[in-house]
């Protein structure tokens, strides 16, 4: 994903200004409310494209300089993630400070609201870690900027699994020569919502699926379900594959994983998937190993969300989702003609197309 600078309370300078600025962050608000308990920050990173849109997550944190550092780079991810997939939106994320388990309120999340309100649309929310639908919809009672409400856009996870699908197929067409997954060894890592419909897609296409969860019952249900093979947290790792599919943990790609894993692809919806983006990403090329880098990879949702916001079908989303082949095609394409790790080719590509946007609204 993509690597921010973190703030460093001894900074001589103001830290989160000078984060802001190395950034290119655009703003950031600070939400604080004593009666209900918010604290919360939104970071929008770039505009240029159209309003910026990202989720929020609840979380509790170490301290404020963490969260700060959290959102930040989620939210710049979010504008690389919806400019390399031709959406006009920009990047933005929230994070609300604290145990989502128990320090939820209506209350605090329609104050959330109206800090979104007061954005002017400048930022459109959504669900991630930690919110339920619910919690939007006291949010949605205060601000009409929110995304992926129950009854609209509906669950992402579907929309997500398949625009991974397809982009493991781009990677499969350029280290095979075909598209083809059948016969091919996948393990996929994490078969929650997002993993389970992974796996569907694969058994029909009559892969062989290794799966593995932290959770066993879900582990066991998927098992029997699709008749794919169970194997431990770590053993995953190690599975004669061809395509390793991280859909859980982020960092999975690291040191001690690259001189284990026997793939020749990478291809998961995961975020973050590469521990340090430069490093590691260097690492996947000079091993011949195609890498689909996640944000590109995992847009299904966030087309999902702005099919929403656009007013769109669900037709048209997953359409686009399916443009996932093209678009992880031509970032692998581009790679290997230049030499350069795909996820800093992914990231070259979403600044080519901000930029060229960001003259076409130049005054004249």
């Amino acid at each position: 994903m993509i690597e921010t600078r973190e703030v460093n309370a001894q900074d001589l300078e103001n830290p989160v200004i000078a984060a802001m600025s190395e950034n290119n962050h655009e703003q950031l608000l600070f939400c604080n409310d004593n009666a209900t308990g918010l604290k919360a920050i939104i970071a929008v990173h770039n505009t240029v494209l159209g309003p910026s849109l990202g989720g929020t997550r609840m979380w509790v944190y170490n301290n404020e300089l963490e969260a700060i550092n959290d959102v930040m780079r989620l939210s710049r991810g979010m504008t690389y993630k919806n400019a390399i997939s031709g959406l006009n939106l920009g990047g933005g994320k929230a994070v609300i400070i604290g145990d989502s388990r128990s320090m939820k309120s209506e209350a605090l999340f329609r104050r959330f609201g109206k800090f979104v309100n007061s954005l002017g649309g400048k930022y459109i929310t959504a669900e991630d870690v930690g919110i339920s639908p619910q919690d939007m919809v006291w949010v949605n009672m205060e601000t009409e900027y929110v995304a992926g409400l129950p009854g609209k856009s509906g669950d992402p996870s579907p929309v997500t699994a398949f625009g991974t699908y397809m982009g493991m197929k781009a990677c499969a067409k350029k280290q095979f020569g075909s598209d083809s997954l059948t016969g091919k060894k996948v393990a996929v890592q994490g078969v929650g919502h997002v993993g389970e419909y992974l796996v569907k897609h694969l058994v029909e296409e009559n892969a062989e699926v290794f799966v593995t969860d932290i959770y066993e019952p879900t582990l066991q249900r998927i098992a029997k379900e699709y008749g794919v093979k169970v194997v431990g947290l770590d053993e995953i790792y190690d599975v004669d594959m061809d395509i390793y599919a991280p859909c859980a943990l982020g960092a999975t790609v690291n040191d001690d994983t690259l001189s284990r894993l026997k793939c020749s692809i990478i291809a998961g919806a995961a975020n973050n998937q590469l521990a340090i983006e430069t490093k590691h990403g260097q690492a996947v090329l000079d091993k011949g190993i195609i890498y689909a880098p996640d944000y590109a990879l995992n847009a299904g949702g966030v087309i999902n969300v702005y099919a929403e916001v656009a007013s769109k079908s669900a037709e048209w989303a997953l359409q686009k989702a399916e443009d996932i082949y093209t678009t992880i095609y031509d970032i692998i394409d581009r790679s290997q003609k230049e030499n350069i790790p795909a996820s800093a080719i992914a990231n070259k590509m979403a600044e080519e197309r901000i930029q060229a946007i960001g003259n076409v609204k130049l005054p004249m």
